[in-house]
């Protein structure tokens, strides 16, 4: 139940299906073993050994001995799916496709996880711990998971967990004898009577589980974050108000950007004779704190019914002209900022959606997003000249206050390379043209999409010294210069032009996913450069003299190569890095962020970090668990019978001696029971109440031992549990830690296994042929 998170990641559940048989299988041998009975380790070592069978007869059957028993080829057959799932998932975007790799890490995922449950609930008979695999499971799916019914999945998970408490809880209840229920009979028959447990127990399962799906709906919450990559509503819902959370959207990007795949995005169709300029913005990014770019937290509104007001910064002597664009987005491209032209001056478009007016940008409310949609979008393509740019006035001391703030933690290499560079410069536009004519031209950067340059502040200065990178890398660092001269500048995020096709249309691919820097200049606003070599198009008031410029025709924008046949080498084997500074391969991802280092974990590394914690925490737990199991068994018999009562009481005997020896003392098995009971109370210094315990308990043994019809026992567990509470209020406070942390009497443990290994050894020399020498005959 708790697997079903799972099922909103791929595009097909069939291994669902397949994941409930095996584990059927795998739950039925464990069954089996604990009947036989086996010892708990050979129970599990039994499941291993099935389960790793199973995955073998389904996934490796060809490369096994009688397709059933793995050898060294289906190991490495297993490793090659593994690398192969791990690069698919880094491949498709939600949901992927179910390939051989992902279909393994999803079933041997599940039947691992379900090996731990079975073994911790089941063979160790505790089934509270159990809910930490499952949690690991439940969470890494619905970290990922972005398909609107996340409470479902909590609703399956919640109540699987749920059940298995309340069945365990039942089997213990069940050996104290017969649970009653309904109302009280005789004197007081006119108030009701106490409620089973065990449906107490339901109620109060049901009633947390409504609690914990209700409850999220009035408490407040950060959307868009690693945890709803497509938000479920960013403002505050009815009027329009509210604001907009500081997430970053190249983090939200990350499934359907971070792929080697050219799949399409968006299809665009627009009024523009010339479509090199045709960016699609998303958001853009102002808030630098040292570490990455992100959008500061803004307030939004309701989309204006008519035209948008005009752009920050534009004067009216600049040359203008309105064009429309259409644009429609693909089924699975979900993410919460509309791609738009900048800057945009009406929207028309269904759904939820908030303006966001010093971005100009529109974000999705409660839950909506551009996964399928066809909207329309009249923008500006403003046309400023180079002589408006460089006589344009300082900008108003509180934006340039705004948007020049640098953290102090941003290393000097940045501000002093960008006074070298831009030497000599007039003005702020001069300035402005130099630094990007550094990064495409002069400065002998390389464009590469593989580059790690590290995360945390030093990124940039890593990037400026190895002179390799990404639009991410190359934008931030250009952004955060200006910011060193006095230049307001930011970054936007969306996509480059795309490749124009027969229809008329224009198709936006993954590969055109891009990120620029934005510089404000007063009169014209905030302008467009490119500094990514190879990548987007050169604006044209940045090329003072076109004809004689060695800038990139700025005619040509980004096109994606067309995809090669299947015999053709796949990019990341064939792309060297000449095919790189000649944009032969494939682009680059925003998402990439230059002081991130990538974009983090993938889910199967989160489930291993995961399993690797649980084993880390259950090590040194493990005294405690198998004596607080073991107090259970021995206090949880129920002795109705004579058969039974014997073995119970010397259970209860063995429980008591036991716990004497967790606090200290230790046991010795020359004495009589009386004996025994009078060292315990004298050494555990035990009340009056705990001293008679101990005897009452001991009075059974000898009535077990030795009476010919031993008299009944009852209440011994309760005899046993007050000489516990004797022994712990005499006892100091490490040895009270020691009773329950490292109890002495695991080491019964150590005997029971050298016990049965030399009986096994016995077992094993009685077995082995004798041969008999024949005699020597006299001559």
């Amino acid at each position: 139940m708790a697997a079903c998170a799972l099922v909103p990641l791929v595009s097909e559940a069939t291994w669902l299906v397949q994941s409930t048989l095996l584990l059927a299988m795998q739950s039925g041998v464990g069954a089996a073993a604990r009947r036989v009975p086996l010892a708990r380790p050979l129970t599990v070592a039994a499941q291993f050994l099935v389960t790793l069978v199973l995955l073998t007869l389904v996934f490796a059957r060809e490369y096994a001995f009688a397709g059933l028993i793995p050898g060294p080829e289906a190991f490495r057959h297993f490793a090659a799916l593994l690398e192969q799932g791990g690069n698919d998932v880094g491949r498709f975007a939600i949901p992927a496709p179910l390939t051989d790799g992902i279909r393994l890490m999803l079933v041997g995922g599940v039947l691992v996880i379900g090996l731990l449950v079975d073994t911790l609930a089941v063979t160790f008979r505790s089934a509270a711990p159990a809910g930490l695999p499952l949690l690991a499971l439940y969470s890494v799916a619905a970290g990922l998971s972005d398909d609107g019914i996340d409470w479902l999945w909590f609703l399956l998970a919640a109540a699987g967990y749920l059940m298995l408490l309340l069945a365990e809880g039942r089997d213990r209840l069940s050996q104290w004898g017969r649970v009653f229920s309904g109302t009280a009979r005789g004197p007081g028959a006119d108030q009701p009577g106490a409620v089973a447990p065990v449906r107490t127990g339901r109620r109060i399962g049901v009633l947390a589980v409504g609690i914990a799906l209700v409850a999220p709906l009035g408490l407040p919450s950060m959307n868009g974050g690693l945890l709803d990559p497509t938000g479920s509503g960013v403002g505050s819902g009815g009027g329009g108000g509210g604001t907009i959370s500081a997430v970053n959207p190249l983090v939200s990007l990350r499934d359907s950007l971070n792929v080697n795949e050219d799949r399409q995005v968006l299809s665009v169709r627009s009024e523009m004779a010339d479509t090199s300029d045709l960016y699609l913005r998303i958001v853009s990014l102002d808030d630098f704190d040292g570490t990455t770019w992100k959008p500061s937290k803004r307030s939004i509104t309701t989309v204006p019914d008519g035209r948008f007001p005009t752009p920050p910064g534009l004067g009216p002597d600049i040359a203008r002209t309105e064009v429309g664009t259409t644009v429609s987005t693909a089924d699975w491209y979900g993410q919460n900022w509309l791609p738009m032209p900048y800057p945009p001056s009406e929207v028309s478009i269904k759904g939820d959606w908030r303006y966001e007016p010093v971005g100009m940008t529109l974000v999705g409310d409660h839950g909506q997003n551009t996964r399928d949609l066809t909207y329309e979008v009249r923008s500006l393509q403003v046309r400023p000249t180079a002589e408006q740019l460089a006589g344009a006035p300082e900008p108003s001391p509180a934006l340039k206050r705004e948007y020049t703030e640098l953290p102090d933690s941003l290393p000097g290499l940045v501000s002093r390379t960008a006074r070298e560079v831009t030497e000599g410069a007039d003005s702020a536009y001069d300035q402005a043209v130099k630094l990007q004519e550094y990064f495409t031209l002069n400065g002998g950067f390389e464009y590469d999409t593989e580059v790690d340059v590290g995360s945390g502040s030093q990124a940039i200065e890593r990037f400026l010294r190895d002179k390799q990178g990404f639009c991410v890398h190359f934008s931030f660092a250009m952004a955060s210069m200006a910011r060193s001269l006095g230049i307001p500048a930011r970054v936007a995020v969306g996509f480059a032009p795309g490749t124009p096709q027969a229809d008329g249309t224009i198709s936006v691919g993954l590969r055109d996913a891009h990120a620029w820097p934005e510089l404000y200049f007063e009169g014209v606003g905030w302008t467009r450069f490119e500094p990514t070599p190879t990548r987007g198009s050169t604006p044209s008031y940045t090329v003072p003299d076109a004809a004689d410029s060695t800038l990139p025709d700025p005619a040509l924008p980004s096109r994606a190569a067309p995809d090669a046949g299947s015999a053709a080498p796949s990019q990341s084997e064939s792309c060297s890095p000449e095919r790189r500074r000649l944009d032969g391969c494939g682009s680059e991802s925003p998402q990439a962020v230059t002081a991130t280092g990538g974009d983090g974990p993938k889910w199967y590394a989160l489930l291993m970090w995961a399993l690797a914690g649980l084993a880390v925490l259950a090590l040194p737990l493990s005294p405690m668990l198998w004596r607080l199991r073991t107090r259970a068994v021995r206090l949880g018999g129920h002795g109705r019978s004579e058969a039974e009562a014997a073995p119970y009481v010397l259970g209860v005997w063995d429980e008591l001696t036991d716990t004497a020896w967790d606090y200290g003392i230790l046991p010795d098995e020359s004495l009589t029971p009386r004996g025994t009971a009078d060292r315990i109370v004298r050494l555990g210094r035990l009340d009056r109440s705990a001293a008679e315990s101990v005897h009452r308990v001991a009075g059974a043994v000898e009535q077990v031992l030795y009476a010919p019809r031993p008299r009944p026992a009852v209440g011994l567990a309760d005899e046993v549990c007050r000489v516990i509470e004797g022994l712990r209020d005499t006892a100091g406070r490490r040895t009270r830690l020691r009773a329950v942390l490292a109890p002495r009497s695991v080491v019964r443990v150590v005997w029971a296994v050298s016990t049965r290994w030399s009986g096994v050894r016995t077992r094993l020399l009685a077995l082995r042929p004798t041969w008999r020498r024949p005699s020597r005959q006299g001559s």
